[in-house]
């Protein structure tokens, strides 16, 4: 398994520990929403059958809570796993996309060392990274990237994630239904503070807008998982539609 340490000692032989400690400390009010997240996770996957042992290995190993949650919607026994990797890919699918916007701020890094920053990626850090990358630098954010505010950022979520959702496995069995308490809001509050910070007025949000009324549709009329796919290439095709003629 890939680990932080080897992936920040390869980048450069010196650490910025500076930046590293930045993308910490900017983590930590995302943290906050997303720990119930994770705990909602891990009560309802102990309430399927996962031990203290499968479920850190099922978020440590996958590390994308859409599909996790997704996996154990839609788990059974014996596990039907033509069908759960079907779901993973849709519902990860989405991380086609933002690697690929991802890409051009770490294209100068060999892919021994690009590849382990893409592995533990994950929605919050590539939001809040390649925000700071704009605010860093408006007129060049990929020279504005700071690889080691990136590393803090996926280091803390990461930890944190395979944490809690592992906690959450002994909080279920004496809580129950965590979701009574309004846990289940957390990952919403959060997706709209990220959706926040990267607003750059209406237009540019068209194609949030367009992504987001296809996958509610999709969601609503076709089968589970489909809703992430739809949301995603409408999108796509929005923002060429609206935005491509500006360019």
């Amino acid at each position: 398994m890939l680990s932080f340490k080897n992936a920040a000692a390869e980048l450069n032989d010196s650490i910025d520990f500076r930046e590293f400690l930045r993308g910490l400390k900017t983590s930590i009010p995302m943290l906050l929403g997303i720990i119930p997240f994770a705990l909602v996770l891990g009560t309802q996957a102990a309430q399927k059958g996962f031990s203290a042992l499968e479920v850190p290995l099922l978020t440590g190993l996958n590390f994308a809570g859409g599909s996790e949650f997704a996996i154990i919607e839609v788990w059974t026994q014996p596990p039907q796993l033509l069908f759960l990797i079907l779901i993973t890919f849709l519902v990860n699918s989405r991380h086609i996309l933002i690697g690929a916007s991802l890409a051009p701020y770490i294209r100068h890094l060999p892919n021994r060392k690009a590849l382990p920053l893409l592995f533990f990626m994950c929605d919050e850090s590539w939001a809040l990274s390649i925000t700071d990358a704009h605010k860093q630098n408006p007129r060049n954010p990929y020279a504005g990237f700071s690889v080691f505010f990136y590393i803090g950022l996926c280091f803390a979520l990461y930890v944190m994630w395979v944490s809690f959702t592992t906690l959450g496995v002994g909080i279920g069995s004496f809580l129950g239904d965590v979701t009574k308490f309004g846990f289940d809001m957390a990952f919403p509050a959060v997706c709209l503070v990220l959706l926040r910070g990267m607003w750059k007025g209406f237009k540019p949000a068209l194609p949030w807008l367009v992504s987001l009324i296809a996958a509610t549709l999709a969601y609503y009329f076709l089968p589970k998982g489909w809703y992430v796919l739809v949301g995603s290439i409408s999108g796509i095709i929005a923002a060429f539609l609206f935005i491509g003629d500006d360019e």
